[in-house]
């Protein structure tokens, strides 16, 4: 099964954020218990505080479950009741500026050492949400979608492909174990797009192949060698339209020939190039470049 092929509206791994989050605490805190050294100075063990996460400008929803993991943790390295958690969004809701996340009532020591470890996770997964869902809504109505690569953060796959999701893309393989995907340097290696095909499918039966084309006639000699999911590189859309057309006029015979267009895309382009019949387009920009979304913890007067 190609990794496109696997449903989009999976969860975040409650494995992966159990593990992240305490990561992320040891690098705040020290080893665990750890400690604040400002907050357990100047507020008392027996303060209670209440208040609100809120979404600062406008986006889209992404990662909320780090909320109760992090509060969770964070009591337990404590010894504390772990905070009430009022929950206002679900992942991939579309939100206005202003509008509160979730609500927090608990210790002050719990709310506020978890405070930058939530909004950390938080920000960089709302961003990636946002960015995305316009990618996903300059495709609306073509019958393309976007996709993610392997230019996440280290550590942070799990979290930045599950953003994807909640803003309307669809995930690539997770890694170098799941799908091979054949390129340029790929391809030199083994001395031509078949031998590379080949190789693959000598030492790898189960696992499904893409392959990287940058001409039609690569195109034609992946395909001819039974390839029949095509990233097609760096290819102008009046030289990708034809090439499209002809895979689509050969699928009787062929059977379904996925294609997905890779390099060079802009929100300015990306339509055009939809327009031209491939499936997919794959967006580095997605997880390496997206800017943050402002939260912030408004604790109540």
């Amino acid at each position: 099964m190609h990794p496109e092929d696997l449903p989009q509206d999976r969860p975040l791994s409650a494995s992966w954020l159990a593990g992240a989050v305490a990561q992320a605490l040891d690098e705040d805190l020290g080893a665990e218990p750890g400690r604040d050294v400002t907050t357990q100075s100047t507020i008392g063990a027996d303060s209670w505080v209440a208040g609100r996460i809120v979404m600062r400008e406008p986006g889209v929803a992404a990662g909320v479950p780090v909320i109760a993991e992090t509060l969770a943790q964070v009591a337990d390295r404590l010894g504390l009741r772990r905070p009430r958690v009022d929950v206002a969004v679900a992942d991939g809701d579309r939100l206005q500026g202003g509008a509160t996340v979730a609500s927090i009532e608990g210790a002050g020591h719990v709310v506020l050492i978890a405070e930058r470890t939530m909004l950390n996770f938080l920000s960089r997964a709302c961003g990636i949400a946002t960015h995305t869902r316009r990618w996903a809504d300059a495709l609306e109505g073509t019958g393309a979608a976007v996709l993610d690569t392997r230019k996440t953060t280290p550590g942070l796959r799990e979290l930045e492909k599950y953003a994807v999701r909640c803003g309307g893309g669809v995930n690539k393989r997770v890694g170098l174990y799941d799908c091979a995907m054949v390129k340029d340097n790929h391809i030199a290696a083994a001395g031509t797009v078949s031998g590379a095909i080949a190789a693959i499918a000598s030492r790898y039966p189960d696992v499904p192949v893409q392959v990287e084309v940058e001409t039609p006639e690569q195109a034609w000699e992946a395909i001819d060698a039974g390839a029949r999911f095509l990233m097609i590189d760096n290819m102008p859309p009046v030289e990708m339209a034809p090439l499209v057309a002809a895979i689509r006029a050969r699928e009787a015979d062929l059977g379904r020939v996925r294609l997905e267009a890779t390099g060079g895309l802009t929100l300015d382009n990306v339509r055009d190039v939809a327009l031209t019949g491939v499936d997919y387009m794959s967006v580095g920009a997605l997880t390496h470049s997206s800017p943050i979304i402002d939260l912030a913890l408004d604790l109540d007067a």
